[in-house]
């Protein structure tokens, strides 16, 4: 396996494109790997991400007749996408998918979804399979026990995948903080979604904007 390093192997706005899979009630219900509000709030924090660096984000749901329909947290980032509803379990055999995903023309395949055993395993390892330069964002997945989120990450870094987590991915695509043009939202995002890091932030601006006391 050829190791994941050097510049060139870290993560570009330009190149990137992301599938987000069936983030949905069904799914959320069992999810024991993590908290179910922040695998929403993660997934979310994601997709507005994404929505910020210009990077094309497929929505895909599976069987959303009894699923149920993607959260509308994040719908609500991308309301005029069509969700590809699919019956296969494996994304990567849904044509519909896959030629969304090809028609962006990038290359760096950037994976989230539920369950991570399954819905994120499969496509994953059948794009790596393939050639694909595939990243899963391991928080804004989630699966039916933490042993099932750990086994299935093990298995697709033997596979070839590289992991990250949301935050992680946003700076990767930021890059440089004198880059200003998504500066302002990638702040923004740490304000709605990195907890304890957007509240320092909010205090940081609090403090630089308090007058100093006068000596009187």
């Amino acid at each position: 396996m050829t190791p994941r390093n050097g510049l060139d192997s870290l993560l570009r706005p330009e190149d990137s494109v992301l599938v987000l899979i069936d983030h949905q009630p069904y799914q959320l219900t069992n999810v024991n790997s993590h908290e179910p509000q922040m695998v929403v709030n993660n997934a979310t924090a994601l997709a507005k991400a994404a929505k910020a660096f210009g990077v094309p984000t497929i929505l895909t749901s599976v069987i959303a007749d009894r699923g149920g329909f993607i959260f509308p947290q994040i719908t609500d980032v991308f309301p005029d996408h069509e969700v590809i509803d699919r019956t296969f379990i494996n994304t990567w055999e849904d044509e519909k998918v896959v030629d969304a995903v090809k028609a962006t023309g990038r290359k760096q395949l950037i994976i989230a979804g539920l369950w991570t055993e399954i819905c994120v395993a499969m496509p994953t390892i059948q794009a790596l399979g393939e050639g694909w330069d595939v990243t899963v964002v391991t928080d804004a997945s989630g699966a039916v026990s933490v042993e099932a989120h750990e086994v299935a990450i093990q298995r697709m870094i033997a596979a070839g995948a590289n992991m990250m987590t949301w935050l992680a991915v946003a700076s990767e695509w930021q890059r440089d903080w004198a880059r200003t043009e998504h500066a302002a939202e990638l702040s923004q995002l740490l304000v709605q979604h990195a907890a304890g890091s957007g509240i320092a932030f909010l205090w940081e601006q609090q403090l630089l904007n308090t007058p100093v006391p006068s000596k009187g």
